[in-house]
């Protein structure tokens, strides 16, 4: 077992002398277009999103439920968890298509699937066809968000890598948002549009990546893992460093990125599946990794998620129009907390953040399951609306953590010839999590009620112990640094001395210079 607190990494990024002080995204024309390429890849993310919260908006429009039989208990959890069942039946392709043929072309194919799918959806005529369409929508998503998170922080400016992904996973409030507000506008349509348009809505962002995403830049990573390292260093130079191929910072992350792909592949032998299994440092990982993605939504987020009527209804809130103004406005409060909180991962580092969220999340939780006892059991409206109350303090907490670290730390503690396939272990993992919440919390929710509460209460004491021992802090690393984290200190510092040695640089992981000098020395 790991240790506590005391597992940390250095907080020195080996790229901040290297980068231009005066360098920044919004004074920069090559930095505003690379950030404008990496808005198209974030959107993928709204698209799963706006998923969630549509379904969950649907449910509470009569004239969904009317047209598809007033579908409840297995048919409903069924109509919710067929995105999922979608989504697992495409991570067997989706990380070979990511390292096969590249990240543009894995999310352009994602994406014209899901146009198609969503199109189904919009002209469903049984619930047959409507699951079939979700079904798609599932299976192009899995390609689309295996791809363009990874491109993310593969392309990313160094100084902005961190809060870029996690702002990646944050926009899934911004469809949120989009389909909660979409569904109350369209709630008063005495007619099918009431539900088909929030379902042609879905389709704008795959749109929009269909026509553009292959005029994006290619992954610097990807393209040397290729051999076409030219372009590769012309695409780092082209971005970061105003097409000056020369450029220290440039230099250095090419060199990086070269030693480390060579690393993972010759001495820490991180290529295929088996590697996950194979050494204590990718068990770590792994262990690491399938744990959060169960925690993201196993820790109760899952009950307001996808069944937030039944809540409202179990606390006497049964007006269709104040649950959707409730689901919309809970949407724009989360997405300023991830918003906020990504801005914060170098400062606080990501130990800080999970802690803090899981702490909260447990307090609020707990709070609210008393509340909502103390009103199904003596009839409080004071109880019923303090449960409001908690239910939002509850996602600010959530979203501290939860909603932008989730990914980030998944592919930054990835090295790169495994890092498509540990992010398919991933998403498998939030996949069976979230088929589970679909399927079996109505059904819970039905049987025993608030007791169901419970469970999640205890369950968000043991993440809390699990967070403690295991997460270790990552803040101000670089990507192949913080990758390298599990596989020891010698494995961090081979890797980046053998980049600072072949770009002629200085390189400072613990800010004694003298030091470094010499063991680049001893290294060339």
């Amino acid at each position: 077992m790991a240790g506590g607190p005391a597992v940390t990494a250095s907080n020195t990024n080996a790229y901040t002398h290297l980068m231009d002080p005066n360098r920044k995204w919004y004074n920069n024309r090559r930095l505003i277009t690379l950030n404008a390429w990496i808005v198209l890849l974030l959107i993928t993310s709204f698209t799963n999103g706006y998923d969630g919260s549509m379904m969950n908006g649907l449910q509470s429009l009569t004239q969904w439920e009317s047209y598809f039989n007033f579908p409840t208990k297995g048919k409903l959890g069924l109509l919710n968890a067929i995105q999922n069942i979608g989504a697992l039946a495409g991570y067997p392709f989706a990380p070979y298509m990511s390292d096969g043929i590249g990240r543009r072309p894995t999310v352009f194919f994602g994406a014209a699937i899901m146009c198609i799918a969503t199109a189904v959806q919009t002209a469903s005529q049984s619930v047959g066809m409507f699951i079939g369409a979700r079904f798609l929508i599932g299976f192009g998503l899995t390609f689309a968000a295996n791809a363009a998170p990874m491109l993310v922080t593969e392309l990313s400016y160094p100084k902005y890598r961190a809060p870029l992904t996690s702002t990646y996973n944050s926009l899934w409030y911004s469809g949120a948002i989009v389909a909660a507000w979409a569904t109350f506008g369209t709630f008063k349509i005495n007619s099918t549009w009431a539900w088909r348009v929030p379902s042609l809505l879905q389709a704008l962002p795959s749109i929009l990546q269909v026509i553009f995403v292959l005029f994006a830049p290619e992954s610097p990573r990807f393209l040397v893992s290729k051999g076409k390292e030219a372009e590769a260093l012309r695409t780092l130079a082209y971005y970061h460093a105003d097409g000056n191929e020369d450029d220290p910072l440039v230099k250095y992350e090419f060199e990086e990125i070269k030693a480390a792909i060579e690393f993972d592949r010759t001495v820490a032998a991180n290529v295929g599946w088996k590697s996950f299994f194979a050494t204590p440092g990718n068990r770590k990982r792994v262990r690491i990794i399938v744990a959060i993605a169960f925690f993201s939504q196993w820790s109760a987020n899952g009950l307001v998620s996808f069944y937030l009527n039944k809540v409202l209804n179990s606390i006497g809130i049964t007006d269709p129009t104040i649950q959707l103004l409730i689901n919309g406005i809970l949407q724009i409060w989360n997405l300023a907390w991830a918003l906020a909180a990504s801005s914060m991962v170098e400062r606080f580092g990501r130990r800080l953040l999970f802690l803090t969220s899981v702490t909260l999340m447990t307090i609020f939780f707990t709070l609210q399951t008393v509340c909502t006892a103390r009103y199904r059991i003596a009839g409080d409206n004071n109880a019923g609306h303090a449960v409001i109350a908690f239910i939002f303090l509850y996602y600010a907490a959530y979203d501290l953590a939860f909603t932008p670290l989730i990914i980030t730390y998944t592919l930054e503690i990835l090295p790169y010839n495994i890092r498509a396939k540990g992010f398919t272990i991933f998403s498998f993992t939030i996949s069976l999590a979230l088929i589970f919440n679909q399927y079996v919390n109505p059904i819970a929710l039905d049987a025993i009620d608030w007791k169901y509460y419970i469970v999640y209460c205890v369950w968000l004491v043991f993440e809390g112990v699990f967070l403690y021992f295991y997460v270790i802090e990552t803040k101000n690393r670089t990507l192949e640094e913080t990758a390298a984290i599990f596989d020891g200190t010698s494995a961090t510092e081979q890797i980046t001395t053998s980049a600072a040695v072949q770009a002629g640089v200085t390189h400072d992981l613990g800010g004694d210079e003298k030091v470094m000098d010499e063991k680049a020395s001893t290294a060339s």
